[in-house]
């Protein structure tokens, strides 16, 4: 079972467009279950291409490669996926996935200003208050049946019976049943119910036992789900109920063919080419247009801001595209949002010849300093990630940086005691397998950088694009090996 790193402690301190989307993915043969965003974002934009294609099509949904383990899941390693946005009525989750023998844990830490519960709950009144409801489907996804799963669980101070339920698919639609799951919450802020005052976040925990959905231990490596996640919330005791978000933005309660998907085990990548060429690709000057990259979030410059209006109101809309330098961070107390911040960088691949096989692709940071003081800092998995889709250096912000579409690898990054001088100490990632399948697309190399982090001072700091031509060799790298298919 997975160590239990919920945090606990209270501090005191438009109809034509739709129509014409609609039209487009009828032509496409979308299913008519899919469904837009219900909360309109910058964000958008990236999903368009999907609608145009066929908004629900198995090759453009994101997925989530759950890593297993041997006895309890560590929290830092399990994979990372993210979606929604902060603002004061809106907001953003991170999404924590691994499995083990017996069980699949899902952990969603959520930025929320105000956080409320229903006192009286019922079962079907979970949902209008904050709360998590998780979609799984074991069989092919299309439409719901026994292989149908929903889990909601509402905030609460503990872990609380009448604030969860589980429902199973049939043809005719959810059924109520009583199968077990753990829900455990964790909050941080000045009072649950009330709104007097800006709290941080939440969290939720889901423990989903595999005996649960029929299943006698943990899938086979390779094996496929569907996945998604709806995010439930409420601002006031008043209400209404806002808007939910959820992952995959297409995501529809009752359409399994819109969810993403769970894969379990990370993807591998071999080629039995023989080396006959090779390329690095880093940006030249300071000047230039290549390798562009950015930070989004609680940048080296302006680590964890505490203004209540900046990080409601302005902390997800900045950019950082042409600082020198980056942060990669995140950690378990949400109410740290303010520090987290992932790493997006974009590889041209048009210099290697077409028609050749790619048999290997190392990506290089290199770091220079980290959070922390002597003794504080941790260790990080930094894990890498393929975007979505594009964006631009001078523009791109967290709220409206592509959503990754899946994770494939990571390794641990270790604090450094001292500055090591010039360009910094180089550590590298195997991104083999999303070279080779944007190579094949024809397509750049998007990558994201983010972390499942547990520890305070978990910030590991690197070397950006944009640094000055004194520190050409500090850039980011990219060394691609090819041969003949």
């Amino acid at each position: 079972m997975c160590a239990d790193r919920l945090t606990h402690r209270r501090t005191r301190p438009v109809w034509p467009t739709v129509l014409l989307i609609l039209l487009i993915a009828a032509l496409a043969g979308t299913p008519a279950l899919a469904r837009l965003p219900q909360q309109p974002d910058d964000s958008f934009s990236v999903y368009l291409p999907l609608v145009m294609k066929g908004w629900c099509a198995p090759e453009t949904l994101p997925r989530i490669n759950a890593p297993r383990f041997v006895g309890s899941i560590p929290f830092e390693q399990t994979a990372i996926a993210w979606f929604g946005r902060v603002s004061p009525t809106q907001n953003y989750a991170d999404i924590r996935v691994g499995t083990n023998a017996t069980e699949l844990y899902v952990y969603v830490a959520i930025f929320d200003r105000a956080l409320w519960y229903d006192e009286t709950p019922t079962r079907d009144t979970l949902t209008q208050w904050d709360a998590v409801t998780l979609l799984l489907d074991t069989g092919d996804g299309a439409a719901l049946s026994s292989s149908s799963w929903r889990f909601v669980a509402q905030l609460y101070g503990e872990p609380s019976p009448g604030r969860r339920a589980a429902y199973r698919g049939s043809a005719s639609g959810w059924q109520p049943t009583g199968v077990a799951f753990g829900a455990v919450p964790g909050w941080r802020g000045n009072a649950l119910n009330n709104d007097d005052d800006s709290d941080r976040g939440w969290a939720m925990g889901f423990t989903i036992p595999f005996t649960s959905l029929g299943l006698t231990g943990a899938p086979p490596g390779g094996t496929s789900w569907r996945m998604a996640v709806i995010l439930h919330d409420r601002d006031s005791r008043a209400g209404p109920p806002l808007g939910d978000q959820s992952w995959p933005p297409s995501a529809s309660l009752n359409s399994p063919g819109c969810w993403g998907f769970l894969n379990f085990g990370l993807p591998a990548y071999r080629s039995n080419a023989s080396p006959r060429g090779s390329l690095v690709i880093r940006r030249p000057t300071q000047g230039s247009p290549l390798v562009p990259d950015a930070d989004v979030g609680g940048t080296i410059a302006n680590q964890c801001p505490g203004d209540e209006h900046h990080i409601w109101n302005e902390w997800g809309n900045r950019n950082d595209g042409r600082a020198p330098d980056f942060n990669i961070q995140n950690q378990s107390d949400v109410a740290d949002w303010p520090c987290f911040a992932k790493y997006y960088v974009t590889f041209p691949l048009d210099g290697i010849p077409r028609g050749k096989s790619i048999i290997s692709a190392t990506l290089t940071l290199y770091q220079f300093g980290n959070a922390g003081g002597p003794g504080e800092a941790q260790p990080s998995w930094i894990q890498v990630l393929i975007a979505s889709g594009d964006w631009q250096e001078t523009s791109i912000t967290w709220n409206n940086a592509p959503l990754a579409y899946e994770n494939f690898g990571g390794r641990w990054v270790y604090p450094l005691a001292d500055h090591p001088g010039w360009p910094g100490v180089p550590r590298t990632w195997d991104v083999s397998y999303a070279v080779a399948r944007a190579y094949g697309r024809g397509e750049p190399l998007r990558l994201v950088l983010y972390e499942a982090d547990s520890a305070y001072h978990s910030g590991k700091y690197f070397v950006s694009s944009d640094t000055g031509d004194w520190n050409t060799a500090g850039r980011p790298r990219l060394e691609v090996v090819w041969g003949e298919p």
